[in-house]
């Protein structure tokens, strides 16, 4: 996860150097995406399942990763092509990978890591919370 998640943030940045000058209008938008939600965020889940034995030991795991990107191609696909349905499913997928993060979380830390656990939850809750905004946002752009 940690590897892909890097990738999606040198690929944010790489268009975000080609859509300036290209003046692609959706770009911008692309460009922040790849870097914040489909890297940092997954960078984040793989260090989460790393840091916790728990979080790393099951197959759930796997799952996540493939739902995780897997939705992002439906979300950027569907917001390039101005398919609402396809950012729509795309968007259901990535809540279902969020809800296997916050799963792999119960009984993982130790006392001294409960602060840590409890930011980690967080930023899973604020993602899962942007994926209605982001839906809204598209059917209004694509109305």
């Amino acid at each position: 996860m940690r590897g892909i998640g890097a990738a999606a943030v040198i690929a944010g940045g790489l268009v975000a150097a080609v859509t300036g000058p290209l003046e692609l209008t959706k770009g911008s938008w692309t460009a922040a995406y790849l870097v914040l939600v489909a890297g940092a965020a997954q960078i984040l889940m793989g260090s989460a399942r790393r840091r916790w034995p728990r979080a790393r030991g099951d197959s759930a795991g796997w799952w996540q990763f493939a739902l995780w990107n897997l939705g992002h191609a439906g979300v950027i696909g569907g917001t390039l092509t101005g398919l609402t349905t396809i950012v729509f499913c795309g968007s259901a997928v990535l809540v279902v990978a969020l809800v296997l993060a916050f799963l792999a979380t119960f009984g993982v830390a130790e006392r001294s890591e409960r602060m840590l656990l409890l930011g980690y939850r967080v930023v899973l809750v604020l993602l899962a919370v942007s994926i209605p905004v982001g839906m809204v946002l598209s059917a209004i752009r694509n109305a």
